[in-house]
C-alpha cells in the first residue's frame, strides 16, 4: 500500500481499478483468471510476446536499412529484454501461481523493472524506463486486441490516473464509468479541477510523480475531500474507506433536501447563491442545485474546444442557452479570460512562449489588443441581453484606464448595433472582476464607475501572495485566510457599501464552507459558487445568524497569520457540524458562543 497526497478539488470517495491514462491509454479488464484457464492464458501471453518480438525485428531491420546499425541496436536491445528468460519466468509465475491475467502480470512485472531503472540513479538509466513502458504498451495492445477499451469507450467502472487531463478530456469523462481521477500535476483553480467539481467526480490533482508506482487494474482509493490517493490499499484501509464512501453518500442525500430551501440565516437575512459555470449545459445543473442565477459564466471554452474562433452566432447561441435555464434571474458573463499559456487558435503564433504567462498578455489585456475578437463577443452579449437579465463583467482589470477603455469599446459596439438596426440591451449592467491588488486598493475610485464588483479570490490570492498554487513547490503558501487577502476583500466590500455598488465573491474561497461565515460577517451577501457546493453552503447559512458571523469576523480581524485564521475557522465549523462529513447535531448559539470564547485565537 502506498499513500500519496495531492490537492483535493472535488469531494467524495472513489474506489476502483486503476486505468493509467496516457501510458497504456486503455483499461486492463481483469486482474485474475480462473484456475482452469491458466494454461490457455499462458499460451495467450506467449502468442502476444511472439507477435511483439516479430514487430520489433521488423523495426530493427527498417532502422538498419534507413538509419544504420547503431540505431537498429536500440531495437536489438528491446528484443534482448523481451526474450530475457528471467523476465518471462516472472510473468509466467504470476499467471500460473496467482492466476493473474497476462495483462495484469505483464504490467506488474515490467513496471517493477522500470521502477528499478529509475531508482538506479543517473539520467541514462532513468531514460531506459521509457523503453520498458513502451514494451509494456506493445504487449498489452496485442493481449487486449479487440477488447481494448479506450477512455472514450469505457464499459466498466475505473479510476483514472494521469499525468494531466486537459479540460476537454475532463469534460468528456463518462460519469457512469469514471469513478474518480487523480493527476500528477494541476492546481485547485485549473479548469480541469473546476470541471471535476462541476461533474461531481471525486478528484485529486497535483499529486506529484506517482504513475510509475501503479499497475493497470490495481485497486485505487481517491479521497477528493482530504486529497489522499491510496495505491493498492490493504484490507483494513479498504474497509475504512468503504465506510467513508457510504457516509459521504448519506451526507449528499441529506443535502438534497436543502436544494429548494431559501439561503437565509436564522435571523432571516437572505444570502444570494449563484452558480459558476464553464459550459452552457451546466446552467440547468446549477438551477437544479438551487442556484438563483449565474454569477460567473466563464466563456473560455468557446475558444478552446475547437481550433477555430467562435463566431458571433456561436457566442449568441451559447448565452441564450444559459438564459433559457435562468430567464428571469441574473446571468453574468465574464468576457474572454485567456492568456499567453492558453491562447485562441489564430493568436497562438503571435504569442510565442511567454516568460511568465500570469503577468503577460491575458484577459482584458488580450481583448484590448485584439478588438475584433473583443467586439464579436460584446455584440453577442448585447444581443442576447434582450432575452433576460444578462450582465457583462471584465476580468483582470488593473487600472481605471483599462476599465474605461473596455467600457468605451462596449459603447462603440452599441453604436454599431444601433446603426445596423440590431436589437440589443442598452442599459446592460457593467461590472469588473477584482482579482489583482491594484483593483482592490482603488476600489473606492472604481466604485464610481462600475455597476457591480465580483471578487475573484483565486487570482487575488495568487497575485497578492506571489504564489502559483499549481506549483507543488510553493502551493502550501497559497492561503486564502492570509490577513492581507481578507483586508483587500474588506476594502472592496467597504467601498461597495459606501457607493451602493453590489459586491459578490466568485472565487474558490466562496465555495468553501470554512470561509462562508467569515465572509458573511465581513458584509458579503452574494456568492457565486461551484453548483455542487450550493446545498452544503445553504446548510451553513441556515445554521448561522448575522450576529454570530460578525463575531467571527471581528475575532479574525485581530489575527496576524493565516494559520491562526484557518485554525479558528476550522474549529468554528467543527463545533457546528462535526467532521468533514457532516452529521454532528447542531449546537445552540449560546453553546457556540461559549465554545468560541474558549478557543485559542
Amino acid at each position: 500500500m502506498l499513500v500519496k497526497r495531492g490537492i483535493a478539488v472535488s469531494p467524495g470517495v472513489a474506489i476502483g481499478p486503476a486505468m493509467v491514462f496516457g501510458t497504456e491509454n486503455f483499461r486492463i479488464p481483469r486482474r485474475v483468471v480462473s484456475r482452469d484457464a491458466v494454461e490457455l492464458e499462458l499460451q495467450r501471453f506467449e502468442t502476444a510476446l511472439a507477435a511483439v518480438c516479430h514487430e520489433i525485428e521488423l523495426n530493427e531491420k527498417l532502422a538498419a536499412d534507413r538509419l544504420g546499425a547503431q540505431y537498429a541496436a536500440i531495437f536489438g536491445a528491446h528484443l534482448m529484454m523481451l526474450r530475457d528468460g528471467e523476465l518471462i519466468a516472472q510473468i509466467e509465475a504470476l499467471i500460473r501461481q496467482k492466476s493473474f491475467s497476462p495483462e495484469f502480470a505483464v504490467s506488474r512485472i515490467l513496471r517493477q523493472y522500470a521502477h528499478r531503472f529509475q531508482n538506479l540513479g543517473g539520467q541514462y538509466l532513468a531514460e531506459r524506463a521509457a523503453d520498458i513502458y513502451d514494451l509494456e504498451k506493445r504487449i498489452l495492445r496485442h493481449l487486449l486486441g479487440e477488447a481494448r477499451e479506450e477512455l472514450q469507450h469505457l464499459m466498466a467502472p475505473v479510476v483514472i490516473l494521469a499525468h494531466n487531463l486537459t479540460p476537454s478530456e475532463t469534460a468528456n469523462l463518462d460519469r457512469k464509468f469514471v469513478l474518480g481521477f487523480a493527476t500528477e500535476v494541476g492546481g485547485h483553480t485549473s479548469h480541469t479541477a473546476i470541471l471535476a467539481g462541476a461533474l461531481e467526480i471525486p478528484a485529486v490533482v497535483g499529486v506529484g510523480s506517482f504513475l510509475n508506482d501503479v499497475s493497470g487494474a490495481e485497486t485505487i482509493i481517491i479521497d477528493g475531500t482530504s486529497g489522499e490517493v491510496i495505491l493498492d490499499p490493504d484490507e483494513d484501509t479498504l474497509m475504512r474507506y468503504r465506510a467513508s464512501e457510504a457516509r459521504y453518500r448519506s451526507f449528499t442525500k441529506r443535502l438534497e433536501t436543502l436544494r429548494h430551501l431559501p439561503a437565509e440565516t436564522r435571523d432571516d437575512v437572505s444570502i444570494e447563491l449563484l452558480g459558476n459555470i464553464e459550459f452552457p449545459a451546466e446552467a440547468e445543473h446549477a438551477r437544479q442545485r438551487g442556484a438563483e442565477g449565474i454569477g460567473l459564466y466563464r466563456t473560455e471554452f468557446l475558444y478552446l474546444e475547437s481550433n477555430r474562433e467562435p463566431t458571433e452566432e456561436d457566442h449568441y447561441q451559447a448565452y441564450c442557452e444559459v438564459l433559457r435555464a435562468f430567464p428571469k434571474e441574473p446571468v453574468i458573463i465574464r468576457t474572454l479570460d485567456l492568456g499567453a499559456d492558453k491562447m485562441p487558435g489564430s493568436l497562438r503564433s503571435s504569442y510565442p512562449d511567454s516568460v511568465n504567462p500570469a503577468l503577460s498578455v491575458r484577459s482584458i489585456r488580450l481583448s484590448l489588443l485584439h478588438l475584433e475578437l473583443f467586439k464579436t463577443q460584446l455584440r453577442a452579449i448585447l444581443r442576447a441581453g434582450v432575452h433576460g437579465d444578462l450582465r457583462v463583467m471584465f476580468p483582470l482589470i488593473a487600472s481605471l484606464l483599462e476599465f474605461r477603455q473596455a467600457r468605451m469599446i462596449l459603447g462603440d459596439v452599441m453604436e454599431d448595433l444601433d446603426e445596423q438596426g440590431v436589437p440589443f440591451r442598452r442599459d446592460m449592467p457593467v461590472g469588473m472582476m477584482v482579482e489583482v491588488p491594484s483593483a482592490a486598493l482603488l476600489a473606492e475610485e472604481f466604485a464610481r464607475e462600475v455597476d457591480f464588483f465580483s471578487i475573484g479570490t483565486n487570482d487575488l490570492i495568487q497575485y497578492t501572495l506571489a504564489v502559483d498554487r499549481a506549483d507543488p513547490a510553493v502551493s502550501k503558501l497559497y492561503q486564502a485566510g492570509d490577513p492581507s487577502i481578507l483586508r483587500l476583500i474588506q476594502m472592496v466590500v467597504a467601498a461597495g457599501r459606501r457607493r451602493g455598488v453590489p459586491v459578490s465573491i466568485c472565487g474558490q474561497m466562496s465555495s468553501d464552507p470554512l470561509y462562508l461565515p467569515l465572509l458573511i460577517g465581513m458584509g458579503v451577501r452574494k456568492f457565486s459558487v461551484t453548483p455542487h457546493a450550493i446545498p452544503e453552503l445553504k446548510e451553513v447559512i441556515r445554521s448561522l445568524t448575522i450576529a454570530r458571523a460578525e463575531k467571527i469576523a471581528s475575532r479574525v480581524e485581530a489575527m496576524e497569520v493565516a494559520r491562526d485564521v484557518e485554525s479558528f475557522l476550522r474549529g468554528e465549523l467543527s463545533r457546528r457540524f462535526g467532521d468533514s462529513v457532516r452529521g454532528v447535531p447542531q449546537q445552540s448559539e449560546s453553546e457556540l458562543d461559549a465554545g468560541a470564547a474558549s478557543a485559542s485565537v
